[in-house]
Protein backbone atom coordinates (compact mmCIF):
# COMPACT_ATOMS: atom_id res chain seq x y z
CA UNK A 1 0.00 0.00 0.00
CA UNK A 2 1.04 3.10 -0.85
CA UNK A 3 1.99 5.62 2.03
CA UNK A 4 -0.22 8.19 0.88
CA UNK A 5 -2.86 5.59 1.53
CA UNK A 6 -1.49 4.69 5.15
CA UNK A 7 -1.23 8.44 5.88
CA UNK A 8 -4.65 9.32 5.27
CA UNK A 9 -7.60 6.67 4.98
CA UNK A 10 -10.96 8.45 4.67
CA UNK A 11 -11.57 11.55 7.36
CA UNK A 12 -9.66 9.17 9.73
CA UNK A 13 -5.47 9.44 10.55
CA UNK A 14 -3.78 6.32 11.10
CA UNK A 15 -0.72 8.62 11.93
CA UNK A 16 -1.85 11.28 14.02
CA UNK A 17 -0.28 14.27 14.99
CA UNK A 18 0.83 15.64 11.26
CA UNK A 19 -0.65 19.02 11.65
CA UNK A 20 0.87 19.42 14.95
CA UNK A 21 4.30 18.24 13.86
CA UNK A 22 4.77 19.83 10.43
CA UNK A 23 3.46 23.23 12.31
CA UNK A 24 6.65 22.89 14.71
CA UNK A 25 8.64 21.45 11.62
CA UNK A 26 7.80 24.81 9.83
CA UNK A 27 8.16 27.11 12.75
CA UNK A 28 11.68 25.96 13.59
CA UNK A 29 13.12 25.82 9.76
CA UNK A 30 12.02 29.18 9.84
CA UNK A 31 13.23 30.47 12.89
CA UNK A 32 16.85 28.44 12.23
CA UNK A 33 16.94 28.94 8.15
CA UNK A 34 14.41 30.93 6.46
CA UNK A 35 14.31 34.46 8.63
CA UNK A 36 18.06 34.50 8.76
CA UNK A 37 18.69 33.72 4.83
CA UNK A 38 15.98 36.03 4.02
CA UNK A 39 17.12 38.86 6.36
CA UNK A 40 20.76 38.61 4.34
CA UNK A 41 18.95 38.95 0.94
CA UNK A 42 16.75 41.86 3.07
CA UNK A 43 20.19 43.91 3.78
CA UNK A 44 21.64 42.96 0.08
CA UNK A 45 18.64 44.53 -1.53
CA UNK A 46 19.23 47.58 0.02
CA UNK A 47 22.44 48.00 -1.82
CA UNK A 48 21.02 48.34 -5.58
CA UNK A 49 22.05 46.43 -8.24
CA UNK A 50 24.85 48.65 -9.39
CA UNK A 51 26.49 48.35 -5.83
CA UNK A 52 25.75 45.17 -5.28
CA UNK A 53 27.24 44.24 -8.37
CA UNK A 54 30.67 46.58 -8.14
CA UNK A 55 30.71 44.95 -3.95
CA UNK A 56 31.36 41.06 -5.54
CA UNK A 57 33.26 42.39 -8.62
CA UNK A 58 36.55 43.80 -7.13
CA UNK A 59 39.67 42.41 -7.51
CA UNK A 60 40.02 41.39 -4.00
CA UNK A 61 36.80 39.74 -4.08
CA UNK A 62 37.16 37.71 -7.13
CA UNK A 63 40.94 36.86 -6.38
CA UNK A 64 38.89 35.13 -2.89
CA UNK A 65 36.30 33.41 -5.03
CA UNK A 66 38.46 32.12 -7.26
CA UNK A 67 40.81 30.58 -4.76
CA UNK A 68 38.24 29.43 -2.45
CA UNK A 69 36.38 27.62 -5.34
CA UNK A 70 39.21 26.14 -6.99
CA UNK A 71 41.76 24.77 -3.96
CA UNK A 72 37.70 23.49 -2.90
CA UNK A 73 37.90 21.80 -6.46
CA UNK A 74 41.23 20.83 -6.33
CA UNK A 75 40.66 19.21 -2.64
CA UNK A 76 37.40 17.37 -3.37
CA UNK A 77 39.16 16.02 -6.28
CA UNK A 78 42.00 14.57 -4.33
CA UNK A 79 39.42 13.20 -2.10
CA UNK A 80 37.37 11.33 -4.68
CA UNK A 81 40.48 9.35 -5.27
CA UNK A 82 42.10 8.90 -1.99
CA UNK A 83 38.63 8.28 0.08
CA UNK A 84 37.37 5.41 -2.33
CA UNK A 85 40.84 3.79 -2.03
CA UNK A 86 40.68 4.30 2.20
CA UNK A 87 37.02 3.15 2.34
CA UNK A 88 37.81 0.25 0.07
CA UNK A 89 40.66 -0.91 2.39
CA UNK A 90 38.29 -0.19 5.75
CA UNK A 91 35.48 -2.49 4.20
CA UNK A 92 37.32 -5.42 2.27
CA UNK A 93 40.38 -6.12 4.47
CA UNK A 94 40.50 -7.02 7.63
CA UNK A 95 43.90 -6.04 9.89
CA UNK A 96 45.31 -5.01 13.16
CA UNK A 97 44.17 -1.48 14.03
CA UNK A 98 41.78 -1.47 11.33
CA UNK A 99 39.18 -0.16 14.01
CA UNK A 100 41.32 2.56 14.97
CA UNK A 101 41.98 3.59 11.20
CA UNK A 102 38.32 3.30 10.89
CA UNK A 103 37.93 5.29 13.99
CA UNK A 104 40.50 8.31 12.74
CA UNK A 105 38.65 8.88 9.62
CA UNK A 106 35.55 10.57 11.81
CA UNK A 107 38.45 12.77 13.66
CA UNK A 108 37.88 15.84 11.80
CA UNK A 109 33.97 16.07 12.23
CA UNK A 110 34.94 15.46 16.39
CA UNK A 111 37.97 18.15 16.35
CA UNK A 112 37.18 21.58 16.46
CA UNK A 113 38.70 23.34 13.34
CA UNK A 114 40.59 25.72 14.93
CA UNK A 115 42.22 23.19 16.92
CA UNK A 116 42.58 21.39 13.47
CA UNK A 117 44.18 24.72 11.90
CA UNK A 118 46.56 25.48 14.06
CA UNK A 119 47.61 21.53 14.42
CA UNK A 120 48.31 21.27 10.35
CA UNK A 121 50.00 24.84 11.08
CA UNK A 122 52.69 23.62 13.35
CA UNK A 123 53.03 19.93 11.25
CA UNK A 124 53.21 21.71 7.81
CA UNK A 125 54.98 25.15 9.09
CA UNK A 126 59.00 25.44 7.90
CA UNK A 127 60.00 24.42 11.10
CA UNK A 128 57.54 22.01 11.74
CA UNK A 129 57.73 17.94 11.64
CA UNK A 130 56.41 17.69 8.11
CA UNK A 131 57.06 21.28 7.03
CA UNK A 132 60.76 21.44 7.36
CA UNK A 133 61.91 17.86 5.40
CA UNK A 134 59.29 19.31 2.46
CA UNK A 135 61.17 22.84 2.68
CA UNK A 136 64.76 20.97 2.85
CA UNK A 137 64.09 18.58 -0.05
CA UNK A 138 62.05 20.97 -2.56
CA UNK A 139 62.37 24.33 -1.43
CA UNK A 140 58.01 24.73 -0.90
CA UNK A 141 56.15 26.19 1.23
CA UNK A 142 53.33 24.50 2.33
CA UNK A 143 51.69 26.80 5.49
CA UNK A 144 51.05 30.62 4.70
CA UNK A 145 50.61 29.63 0.94
CA UNK A 146 47.67 27.96 -0.95
CA UNK A 147 49.30 25.04 -0.58
CA UNK A 148 48.69 24.99 2.98
CA UNK A 149 45.06 25.26 2.32
CA UNK A 150 44.94 22.57 -0.02
CA UNK A 151 46.11 20.58 2.60
CA UNK A 152 43.71 22.02 5.51
CA UNK A 153 40.82 21.42 2.96
CA UNK A 154 41.71 17.72 2.32
CA UNK A 155 41.90 17.60 5.93
CA UNK A 156 38.40 18.35 6.26
CA UNK A 157 36.93 16.71 3.24
CA UNK A 158 37.99 12.95 3.30
CA UNK A 159 35.37 11.32 5.87
CA UNK A 160 32.75 12.73 3.50
CA UNK A 161 34.00 10.80 0.18
CA UNK A 162 34.87 7.79 2.68
CA UNK A 163 31.39 7.69 4.85
CA UNK A 164 29.60 8.29 1.50
CA UNK A 165 31.69 4.92 -0.12
CA UNK A 166 31.97 2.82 2.32
CA UNK A 167 28.13 2.23 2.79
CA UNK A 168 27.92 1.15 -0.40
CA UNK A 169 30.97 -1.39 -0.55
CA UNK A 170 29.56 -2.75 2.68
CA UNK A 171 26.08 -3.78 0.48
CA UNK A 172 28.11 -4.72 -2.26
CA UNK A 173 27.69 -8.10 -2.86
CA UNK A 174 30.62 -9.84 -3.28
CA UNK A 175 29.04 -12.84 -5.56
CA UNK A 176 29.02 -10.68 -8.11
CA UNK A 177 32.71 -10.28 -8.66
CA UNK A 178 33.48 -13.99 -7.86
CA UNK A 179 30.79 -14.68 -10.77
CA UNK A 180 32.82 -12.00 -12.99
CA UNK A 181 35.83 -13.69 -12.38
CA UNK A 182 34.27 -17.27 -12.93
CA UNK A 183 33.17 -16.27 -16.09
CA UNK A 184 37.26 -15.02 -16.93
CA UNK A 185 37.26 -11.22 -16.17
CA UNK A 186 40.23 -10.26 -14.87
CA UNK A 187 40.89 -8.15 -11.90
CA UNK A 188 40.82 -4.84 -13.78
CA UNK A 189 38.01 -5.52 -15.81
CA UNK A 190 35.81 -6.67 -12.62
CA UNK A 191 36.40 -3.31 -11.14
CA UNK A 192 35.69 -1.60 -14.24
CA UNK A 193 32.23 -3.16 -15.40
CA UNK A 194 31.41 -4.42 -11.96
CA UNK A 195 32.03 -2.11 -8.70
CA UNK A 196 33.07 0.98 -10.60
CA UNK A 197 29.58 1.62 -12.07
CA UNK A 198 28.03 0.92 -7.84
CA UNK A 199 30.43 2.92 -6.65
CA UNK A 200 30.60 6.30 -9.44
CA UNK A 201 27.41 7.55 -7.81
CA UNK A 202 28.41 7.74 -4.10
CA UNK A 203 31.71 8.67 -5.35
CA UNK A 204 30.19 11.60 -6.80
CA UNK A 205 28.15 12.78 -3.81
CA UNK A 206 31.28 12.44 -1.52
CA UNK A 207 32.75 14.54 -3.69
CA UNK A 208 30.16 17.29 -3.74
CA UNK A 209 29.67 17.04 -0.30
CA UNK A 210 33.51 17.63 0.30
CA UNK A 211 33.18 20.29 -1.83
CA UNK A 212 30.46 22.12 -0.46
CA UNK A 213 32.52 21.90 3.08
CA UNK A 214 35.41 22.88 1.70
CA UNK A 215 34.10 26.15 0.25
CA UNK A 216 32.84 27.36 3.03
CA UNK A 217 35.63 26.07 5.24
CA UNK A 218 36.73 29.03 7.91
CA UNK A 219 38.25 27.31 10.64
CA UNK A 220 40.79 24.92 9.87
CA UNK A 221 41.59 27.30 6.87
CA UNK A 222 42.80 31.55 8.62
CA UNK A 223 45.70 29.84 10.49
CA UNK A 224 47.80 27.85 7.80
CA UNK A 225 46.87 30.40 4.84
CA UNK A 226 48.40 33.56 6.02
CA UNK A 227 45.33 35.49 5.02
CA UNK A 228 47.52 37.76 2.39
CA UNK A 229 44.82 39.41 0.03
CA UNK A 230 44.81 38.67 -3.76
CA UNK A 231 47.06 35.50 -2.73
CA UNK A 232 45.69 33.20 0.60
CA UNK A 233 43.00 35.07 1.38
CA UNK A 234 40.00 33.33 1.30
CA UNK A 235 35.93 34.05 0.91
CA UNK A 236 34.75 33.59 4.35
CA UNK A 237 37.80 35.57 5.72
CA UNK A 238 36.96 37.88 3.31
CA UNK A 239 33.54 38.49 5.07
CA UNK A 240 34.93 38.82 8.62
CA UNK A 241 37.32 41.11 7.53
CA UNK A 242 34.47 43.25 5.94
CA UNK A 243 32.69 42.64 9.19
CA UNK A 244 35.52 44.20 10.91
CA UNK A 245 35.84 47.37 9.11
CA UNK A 246 32.08 47.94 9.44
CA UNK A 247 30.74 47.39 5.90
CA UNK A 248 27.71 45.12 6.76
CA UNK A 249 26.57 45.64 2.97
CA UNK A 250 29.37 44.82 1.68
CA UNK A 251 30.11 41.58 3.52
CA UNK A 252 26.17 40.69 2.97
CA UNK A 253 27.11 41.32 -0.85
CA UNK A 254 29.66 38.73 -0.85
CA UNK A 255 27.58 36.58 1.65
CA UNK A 256 24.50 36.46 -0.63
CA UNK A 257 26.87 34.62 -3.63
CA UNK A 258 27.79 32.32 -1.11
CA UNK A 259 24.51 31.66 -0.20
CA UNK A 260 23.15 31.05 -4.02
CA UNK A 261 26.55 29.05 -4.88
CA UNK A 262 25.33 27.17 -1.25
CA UNK A 263 21.74 26.51 -2.86
CA UNK A 264 22.69 25.23 -5.91
CA UNK A 265 25.48 22.58 -4.37
CA UNK A 266 22.50 21.61 -2.08
CA UNK A 267 20.27 20.85 -5.29
CA UNK A 268 23.36 19.05 -6.77
CA UNK A 269 24.00 16.92 -4.38
CA UNK A 270 20.16 15.95 -3.99
CA UNK A 271 20.17 15.29 -7.44
CA UNK A 272 23.43 12.53 -6.51
CA UNK A 273 21.77 11.67 -3.96
CA UNK A 274 18.74 10.16 -5.98
CA UNK A 275 20.42 9.12 -8.94
CA UNK A 276 22.65 7.17 -6.21
CA UNK A 277 19.63 5.44 -5.22
CA UNK A 278 18.24 2.84 -7.97
CA UNK A 279 22.29 1.56 -7.66
CA UNK A 280 21.76 0.60 -4.24
CA UNK A 281 18.54 -0.89 -4.16
CA UNK A 282 19.59 -2.66 -7.75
Amino acid sequence: MHIDSLILTGKRRILPGFGLTLGFTLLYLSLVVLIPVSATFAKASGLGWVAFAQAVTTPRVLASFRLSFVTALYAGAINAVMGVIVAWVLVRYRFPGGRILDAIVDLPFALPTAVAGIALTALYSVNGWLGHPIFAVTGMKVAYTQLGILVALIFVGLPFVVRTVQRVLEDLDLEYEEAAASLGASRWRTIRRVVWPELMPPVLTGFALAFARAVGEYGSVVFIAGNMPMKTEIVPLLIITKLEQYDYRGATAIAVVMLILSFLLLLLINLLQRWSTPSRAG
